[in-house]
């Protein structure tokens, strides 16, 4: 709450207040069948190897948001202002943005449910001391706020996108490597370095997202991606707790081990990388309007002041 209040503040002195010439009609079909869809595929999502709810019932809810959520891209396609304007996918940058996003958010948003599950049940400890410990990687992110414009502005997007993509992976992949006798600095170090990549990858996809985005159709974009950005991480911790029921059920226990996380850990890694196979296909000055690099150069452009 401290930081939320102090982000109202700074907010409320920096940023430049940008109203709509003109507002479109409310999509009330729209946001009904959209608020079903993504209620339904979410709490899915939440839910699903957790047994919690029966697997018929789960399964029936996500087929349920699912249609929901077709029935709304039919419907989109033939309204001049949806809730969720689908036509912004036709953007290669948002678009890359959007897709390649949530498959990383996915795979990143399993690390909440699946570590401190790992560190307490698995190893032993309790949750004032695993907190201590995955509380690392918010340093890390921390850290990396005031090395993002230097490191996009020297590299380019698309070079950090596929490279950290890919780095991010496989450090998510080691944490299954950890062990209840890993000396407490070797994870420290591990999940600080995992906060700092994690957050640059975080931040070069929320930029580029918006590179090519008109200004009237920013606040559609913003909502859009929003939504994304929801969805796949509801998503990620349903799938690294679905990988854990199938490794339990495989191994015909009921309960948990350190060893179970182990391929939890390389699928949701594994998962966060392939999102290296959209960025790939960005043209290579993607967003170096932003970045303030010269395209096809070396040199990056004159580093522009906040206000700019």
């Amino acid at each position: 709450m401290p930081i939320g209040l102090l982000g109202m503040v700074l907010v409320t002195l920096f940023i430049q207040e940008m109203r709509e010439e003109s507002s479109p009609r409310f999509d009330l079909p729209g946001f009904v069948l959209t608020g079903l869809g993504l209620s339904g595929l979410i709490l899915g999502f939440e839910v699903v190897g957790r047994a919690m709810l029966p697997l018929g019932a789960v399964l029936a809810m996500m087929a349920a948001g699912a249609g929901a959520l077709a029935l709304y891209v039919r419907h989109a396609r033939r309204v001049f202002h949806p809730l969720l304007d689908l036509s912004l996918l036709r953007i290669p940058t948002f678009r890359a943005s959007i897709v390649g996003a949530f498959m990383f958010r996915a795979g990143i948003g399993a690390i909440p449910f699946l570590l401190p599950l790992m560190l307490q049940e698995g190893f032993g400890l309790d949750p004032f001391h695993s907190g201590l410990l995955t509380f690392a990687s918010a340093v890390g992110a921390l850290t990396m706020k005031i090395t993002a414009g230097p490191i996009l502005r020297r590299l380019g997007f698309r070079p950090v996108l596929i490279a950290n993509a890919l780095l991010s992976g496989a450090i998510l992949a080691c944490y299954g490597l950890f062990r209840s006798d890993t000396p407490a600095w070797l994870i420290l170090g591990l999940l600080l370095v995992g906060g700092f990549f994690r957050s640059l990858q975080f931040t070069s996809m929320n930029v580029l997202a918006y590179a090519d985005i008109p200004r009237e159709r920013m606040s559609q974009a913003t909502s859009f991606s929003a939504m994304c950005q929801q969805l796949s991480l509801s998503f990620g911790v349903g799938f690294g707790a679905l990988l854990l029921d199938i490794v339990m059920t495989l191994a015909g226990r009921d309960h948990l081990v350190a060893g179970d996380f182990r391929p939890a850990f390389l699928a949701v890694g594994l998962l966060a990388a392939l999102s290296t196979a959209i960025y790939w296909r960005l043209p290579s000055d993607a967003g170096a309007e932003l970045s303030g690099r010269l395209p096809g150069q070396g040199s990056p452009l004159p580093a522009r002041s906040p206000r700019d």
